[in-house]
């Protein structure tokens, strides 16, 4: 052992040792070659075609790291991008899939339905005891989304609560009914990163996913 060596084991220390490299870099893979041509048997010489595919081997390795290394620079670039853009719709209406809408006191309960076809589109509001609030005859709708709007008045005309309501649609077609889908608009306030990407926090709704946004109001 060295003066050195000795010096730093007495005072409690040690030297570290340099970490192998675990990998080989374009050099390394150069000098292995050389060193291989150098010393091949030279009543057997390496063929072209296995000379021209090591080399074709290294440059294809090389090109999907170089690949792989812009694409994270892209994604990267995309979700920063998607950030902000996601950032101004704080303060602003959208429009989500939901089974529930949202009553502000003194407002109304605005949402849409997604018709499949054509037909008359009836909507019941219901409180959260499963008691049925409101029934809305929105009269014939085209298909495709029918707007609608809930001023907050039950069926005997008393103001309702501020709260969330779950919506019940259904498109009449003569004798028939079909349910369908709804859909709700909240107030963004804000935006939050999970792991399953961008979410934006809804005034009185569940956290809708950027993806889930049918129209920005």
């Amino acid at each position: 052992m060295s003066t050195i060596d000795t010096t730093y084991n007495d005072l409690g220390l040690s030297l570290q040792q340099p970490v192998a490299q675990q990998s080989l870099g374009q050099e390394d893979f150069l000098r292995l070659m050389t060193t291989q041509l150098q010393n091949q048997d030279p009543f057997k010489p390496m063929e072209n075609g296995e000379f021209l595919g090591q080399i074709a081997q290294f440059s294809t390795v090389s090109g999907i790291q170089e690949m792989q290394a812009s694409i994270a620079t892209l994604a990267s670039s995309l979700s920063a991008n998607q950030t902000l853009q996601a950032a101004s719709l704080v303060g602003r209406g959208v429009l989500v899939p939901s089974e529930t809408g949202w009553l502000p006191e003194g407002g109304e309960l605005r949402a849409a339905a997604a018709m499949p076809a054509s037909g008359q589109l009836v909507v019941d509001i219901v409180a959260a005891d499963g008691t049925v609030v409101r029934n809305l005859d929105l009269g014939t709708q085209a298909a495709g989304i029918a707007s609608f709007a809930w001023d907050g008045l039950d069926n005997a005309g008393a103001q309702a609560g501020e709260g969330r309501y779950t919506m019940r649609a259904r498109l009449v077609q003569g004798s028939s009914e079909t349910a369908v889908e709804t859909l709700a608009v909240g107030q963004v306030q804000s935006v939050g990163l999970s792991r399953d990407g961008l979410t934006l926090e809804l005034l009185g709704l569940d956290p809708a996913p950027l993806a889930d946004i049918l129209q920005i109001l």
